[in-house]
């Protein structure tokens, strides 16, 4: 091994021969040129690495992107031996998201079931969490208006914004529910909810992304990092609260409205007053 560190070292190789010791340089005639340093095999085959460092991180899906799509089929039908796969950051990136995925998926288990106790209902907690696909397709949009790709960072985001935007749709429903049980026809008790909850749903909504918008605007390298959990959490919120105020109470009256139909009628006296705004 240690006659192989430099050039003329390697000349001194001594080789056996039929007729005795010879030395490499007498037996063949050595050039200069480049070569790989190591080779390296999988199961058999030869493997190259390629590794490159993206400006800013964020563009990198979108480079392989391009790179799937305009150079690897190129060289796949050049060479019909090739074959290739993503490490590094792009396969923790998808590690990640199989993580995160089941990580959603017990989430929504838990909240379906910490709803579904309380309110002694398996219909209701679906109604209190139906904003929770329109936060989703804000939190997207909120990608595209800001001009950032989708990152890990972003569905850490999605996940905690997942837990909070049922709480507007949670206050409202709760709130219906205890004006139903008074006497009050259900009509009547989700409009006296939308109205009188309408301001603490608002503010809570309003609060929450003025609370985001420093990190969102935010500019310097060190809290870029943040700024797609940031748009996940800040336009998921607000897309789902306008969701939760227009379709929950629609909702509610449609569950009301098949519960009626397998329900009998019960014949009640007991006055309505006028809802004040």
């Amino acid at each position: 091994e240690e006659e192989r560190m430099s050039e003329s070292t390697f000349e001194e190789l001594v080789l056996l021969a039929p007729k005795g010791e010879i030395q490499l340089r007498n037996a063949v005639e050595t050039i200069t040129g480049r070569a790989y340093t190591s080779i390296k095999r999988t199961n058999g085959r030869r493997e190259i690495s390629v590794t490159a460092n993206v400006r800013p991180p964020s563009q990198a899906e979108n480079i392989l992107k391009d790179m799937k799509k305009d150079i690897l089929p190129d060289l796949l039908s050049r060479y019909p031996g090739l074959s290739y796969s993503f490490k590094g950051r792009q396969a923790d990136i998808k590690e990640s998201i199989s993580a995160l995925l089941r990580g959603l998926g017990m989430a929504l288990l838990c909240v379906f079931a910490l709803l579904a106790i309380p309110f002694k209902s398996y219909l209701q907690p679906f109604i209190i969490m139906f904003c929770i696909p329109f936060g989703m397709i804000g939190a997207i949009a909120g990608h595209i208006i800001m001009g950032y790709s989708l990152s890990i960072m972003s569905l850490f985001g999605l996940v905690a914004m997942s837990g909070v935007v049922v709480n507007d749709s949670l206050v409202l429903i709760d709130f219906a529910n205890r004006r139903y049980r008074e006497g009050i026809p259900a009509l009547y008790a989700v409009h006296s909810a939308g109205i009188q909850r309408f301001r603490p749903i608002l503010l809570t909504t309003l609060t929450t992304c003025g609370g985001l918008a420093p990190i969102i605007s935010e500019t310097s390298r060190q809290a870029r990092f943040l700024i797609p959990m940031a748009i996940s959490l800040g336009f998921g919120i607000l897309f789902a609260t306008l969701i939760t105020l227009l379709m929950v109470p629609c909702l509610y009256m449609i569950l009301e409205d098949i519960k009626g139909l397998f329900a009998p009628k019960k014949n009640t006296n007991k006055a309505v007053s006028m809802i004040e705004e």
